[in-house]
């Protein structure tokens, strides 16, 4: 086979050491393998080690975390390949750290490790904060059930007659209890704009039992909501900074039906701007896993199922593709229904997600605005399929019809 780099390196990276494998063509090929430490210092001295034997291409496995380090301090001075770990998987029962460092080296030397998708620097920076929010705000829903369960157990039925108990009237009810205030008539009093028309329900809701341990826990949670809707006014002016320089692509992004601020500055944190690093459309797509895997054997597939990969970018397509079907008259509404009938809402919804980061990829490839095809493009692309359709079902509910083409 092939020699790609005659003078290469895998390394094996863990939390407190690198195992590093150099590989240089002769015959046969001489391996020489160093152990380095994950401090600063270590990570320098395995760079020198390495430029000194005129290396010129490092791949290791992405293994959580602790490959940014040593990628940050090697991206200066060599080409670098970060591997899917389940793509370079050794023969099972030879797994040491000298042999999986090896394996490395010699595939990469042979040209057979894909390179993963590492964003530049400050799409990482903006991709963290990204993902930090998405942290923060499942965490302050997580506290809103807390208390929602602590006045469930106090026998107030808040959360039934309110969409949110965070709200503005929610809010002020919680710190009506807190202060003391029992009387139902008072508590409903407090209530704030639609909420208002549910007087009668929110009496009858606050007809409860609060203790001074009820009261206790409920302001505990408030505090920790509070502290963590602070954090989020934080991420969010940092996001904005971040996202000066690239602005562009979230603007175009949020020309799509169902995608917000929030969701564009996903999109961008997760994929980039620049879609140059992607071949195809097809290729972001099979990224994200969003397309159905391959799984076949004897001519038979087994398995259609989605791989689980991509999943802070995938969760939020998914719900933005619940929120654009929503919208009428639009293509993305009519392919939902089209796959709906036939193969069920959720594949429905995923190929709506797929189809808009489809939409997302040529927009940021092109610098161009989303432009809307309508419900109708399904029925223009053939025209003679949606006439023998129409006539099908008019046929089922009894109909006898004879079509005659205008002329």
């Amino acid at each position: 086979m092939e020699i790609l780099f005659p003078r290469c390196a895998g390394l094996d990276v863990h939390k407190d050491t690198v195992v590093a494998c150099v590989r240089c063509v002769s015959t046969p090929p001489v391996r020489e393998v160093r152990s380095f430490g994950t401090t600063t210092r270590e990570l320098q001295a395995l760079s020198h080690w390495m430029a000194s034997v005129g290396c010129t291409h490092v791949a290791m496995e992405a293994t959580g975390v602790y490959w940014k380090p040593v990628w940050s301090v090697l991206e200066e001075h060599f080409e670098l390949v970060l591997a899917n770990a389940q793509h370079i998987r050794n023969v099972p029962g030879r797994k040491t750290d000298v042999n999986d460092a090896m394996w490395i080296a010699d595939l990469l030397a042979h040209g057979l490790i894909r390179s993963s998708f590492v964003p530049p620097a400050e799409i990482q920076t903006l991709r963290d904060l990204t993902r930090t929010r998405k942290q923060l705000v499942r965490e302050i829903s997580q506290h809103s059930l807390r208390i929602q369960k602590v006045l469930e157990t106090a026998n107030i039925k808040l959360a039934s007659v309110l969409s949110d108990i965070l709200g503005q009237s929610g809010r002020a009810i919680l710190h009506a209890l807190l202060a003391g205030e029992e009387d139902p008539e008072r508590l409903a009093d407090l209530a704030k704009g639609t909420a208002r028309i549910k007087r009668a329900e929110l009496i009858e809701s606050l007809r409860g039992r609060m203790n001074p341990h009820h009261r206790t826990m409920i302001r505990l949670h408030l505090d920790l909501i509070n502290a963590l809707e602070s954090a989020l006014r934080q991420l969010d002016v940092a996001a904005g900074k971040n996202l000066a320089s690239i602005s562009w692509a979230t603007d175009l992004l949020e020309t799509i039906p169902g995608i917000g601020d929030v969701a564009a500055n996903v999109i961008v944190s997760e994929i980039g701007a620049d879609m140059t690093r992607f071949p195809t459309s097809r290729h972001l797509i099979s990224w994200a896993g969003l397309c159905p895997r391959n799984d076949e054997s004897a001519g038979k597939r087994r398995s259609t199922r989605v791989r689980k990969s991509g999943t802070w970018l995938k969760t939020t397509l998914v719900t933005a593709a619940w929120a654009a079907v929503r919208k009428k008259d639009s293509y993305l509404r009519s392919q939902f229904l089209r796959l709906k009938a036939r193969r069920g809402p959720k594949k429905a919804i995923v190929a709506v997600a797929a189809s808009m980061l489809t939409v997302a990829y040529h927009m940021l490839r092109d610098r161009v605005p989303y432009h809307e095809l309508g419900s109708a493009h399904f029925d223009r692309l053939d025209t003679t399929k949606a006439i023998n359709r129409l006539v099908r079902r008019l046929n089922q509910l009894g109909c006898d019809v004879e079509v005659k083409h205008a002329a």
